[in-house]
């Protein structure tokens, strides 16, 4: 039973003897294995064609991740732009939409006319600085031509816009005082009759008037003279993230450069101290106690229960009343609200004193980095002789003197260099002057001058220029109160919506021909909504005022009455032809840049 194939018995088992028959003589023992031959390179080609196998193997894996959704099969391939003789030709073809052959497309323009406000807004934002000719933007269009929107955002470099402005502000001053002859541009620019004018007609071939540029000098403003009055400066160079536009980062000699080219807009006030009263929390207060400020906004009585007074209870009963017989000012109500007030409600404590700056702004470049100023007189040293008195004198000693070899620390390093006394004078600019980097910003969102009225009026200025520094503030303490934290949204891209569709083409057109198309839509668009309600006795004429073509009777009267909404689309479109035809005008040369 437990015999092998030589009739050799086997241990049975689990009795310890062995298990497996010897091998059979007939086997002869293989030698010990060798070390392995190393596997051979593969050739270039191989590599190659594994590679390639890997990369399709990539592709297929990824391309339902990363493709392209399907729709019903179809694939929407990505839209090129189109050239600007596509949408002028649209536009110049439906005209007035008088013709039938568009009368389908009255439907699409009146649909539109809910996207005109912001089509508006668009333009305005993109508009052409003083120190451009042309400004090219980029356009997104309706086919039909029904509207059209400037799809771009205005990112400005904040301290490169201010000094931009700045350097305006000088030109447009020498140019008032220089001027002999000056010539007031007419308004409107055109008749009311007179439709807009064809860009490719009229403006298209003719050459531009010089624009108001500074002219800088190469070597004291070398840091800026190449590109200050580019579209985007310093776009393709290292100082900006890229072309997004959204950081910037700027060397000291260029910061040093545009701070004293901005300095026509900038305040002189270092010490925050000048607006001790004069601040936002003083301002809230004088608000809360129904007071003002001299040279303050005014409001309306924030409690209306003040003035009355309790009959059981007055300042000559109550045992632990301050009685003050000398009058009291205003502004000591307003510092020391809780002391000096019956009923302090909703008031703000101000800051009392700030550190005092010791800085004084240099108007001669010549002058060293640090310099004595007369301004800086030296504490008096008062106890001179009292410590002369006291100092110990021992002739035993010898004077202590250092042994040879020592010298000061730092001896080899100077104490200032070419960019010390900029750098000082940085430290101490107001925003965004005071930094180094940071995030563009809309154009319109930069505040150019609104410091200026939130300083004193000088007494000497007339009447109206004081009420409107005081309404200026009113508005801005106002704003500054009923302000509230923006809630969380979810952002939406409009206009990224509407080019994903069929409807929508985009291009590249001057800034002039959009807003010449962005008024002749308008135009349409209210025409029609005019006509819709079957009011012929109304026209609208091409600078948007509506006027009755006869004596209405009281029923025509009542139905030619317009909402709100309608007044106020035609009041902002009116606004946005006399700045484009004011544009027109400097194109066609009939007016320069400073008009």
């Amino acid at each position: 039973m437990w015999n092998n194939n030589d009739g050799m018995p086997l241990a049975p088992p689990g009795t310890g003897g062995p298990m497996i028959p010897p091998p059979h003589p007939s086997y002869t023992a293989l030698p010990p294995p060798s070390n392995p031959a190393p596997p051979a390179e593969p050739t270039p080609e191989e590599a190659e064609a594994k590679l390639e196998e890997k990369a399709r193997k990539w592709m297929q894996l990824n391309s339902k991740r990363y493709g392209d959704k399907r729709k019903f099969g179809f694939v929407e391939t990505q839209k090129e732009d189109m050239p600007p003789e596509h949408v002028r030709k649209i536009i110049r073809d439906h005209g007035d939409m008088s013709s039938k052959k568009f009368r389908h497309d009255k439907r699409v323009y009146l649909g539109a006319l809910k996207f005109v406000p912001h089509a508006v807004f668009k333009l305005l934002e993109n508009m052409p600085m003083p120190w451009e000719q042309v400004r090219d933007v980029k356009v997104l269009y309706h086919i039909t031509g029904a509207i059209t929107f400037v799809n771009e955002i205005p990112w400005v470099v904040e301290p490169i816009y201010m000094a931009q402005w700045g350097t305006m502000w000088i030109m447009m001053r020498r140019e008032k005082r220089d001027r002999r002859h000056f010539k007031r541009m007419r308004f409107p620019p055109f008749d009311d009759e007179e439709p807009p004018l064809d860009y490719a007609d009229n403006l298209l071939d003719v050459d531009p008037l010089e624009p108001i540029q500074l002219e800088l000098d190469e070597e004291e403003d070398s840091a800026v003279h190449t590109w200050f009055y580019d579209h985007k400066p310093l776009v393709k160079t290292k100082l900006i993230n890229g072309p997004s536009y959204r950081k910037w980062n700027l060397s000291l000699p260029i910061m040093a450069t545009l701070h004293r080219l901005a300095g026509q807009l900038l305040s002189d006030l270092i010490d925050r101290n000048y607006f001790y009263l004069f601040d936002m929390p003083s301002f809230f207060t004088a608000k809360a106690l129904n007071m003002c400020i001299p040279g303050g906004p005014k409001f309306e009585p924030l409690y209306r229960d003040m003035e009355k007074g309790d009959e059981d209870w007055n300042e000559f009963n109550d045992i632990n009343k301050l009685i003050i017989r000398s009058p009291l000012r205003t502004e000591y109500r307003i510092a020391f609200p809780h002391l000096y007030n019956n009923r302090p409600r909703k008031v703000k404590l101000c800051v009392y004193h700030s550190p005092m700056v010791m800085y004084i702004k240099t108007e001669d470049p010549d002058l060293p980095a640090f310099y004595y100023d007369p301004l800086l007189h030296p504490i008096s040293n008062t106890n001179k002789e009292r410590r002369e008195r006291n100092v110990f004198e021992d002739d035993g000693e010898d004077d202590f003197i250092l042994p040879e070899g020592v010298e000061p620390l730092l001896k080899d390093t100077h104490l200032y260099t070419d960019t010390t006394a900029a750098g000082i004078s940085l430290l101490f600019a107001p925003r965004p002057f005071n930094m180094r980097s940071g995030r563009t910003r809309r154009s319109e969102d930069i505040p150019l001058v609104s410091e200026w009225f939130k300083e004193h009026c000088p007494p000497a200025y007339p009447v109206k220029v004081r009420v409107s520094y005081q309404k200026l503030l009113k508005c801005y303490v106002l704003n500054e109160l009923h302000h509230r934290p923006p809630k969380a949204q979810k952002k939406k891209h409009l206009f990224r919506s509407l080019a994903a569709t069929k409807f929508f083409q985009s291009t590249e057109l001057d800034w002039v021909e959009v807003g010449l198309q962005v008024c002749r839509q308008g135009y349409n668009m209210l025409n029609l909504l005019i006509h819709r309600k079957n009011l012929n006795y109304l026209h609208l004429d091409y600078n948007f005022n509506l006027k009755p073509v006869k004596t209405l009777t009281t029923k025509e009267r009542k139905k030619s009455r317009f909402g709100n909404a309608f007044h106020l689309c035609r009041e902002i479109l009116r606004l946005t032809k006399l700045v484009v035809d004011a544009n027109v005008q400097f194109r066609l040369g009939n007016v320069d840049a400073f008009s």
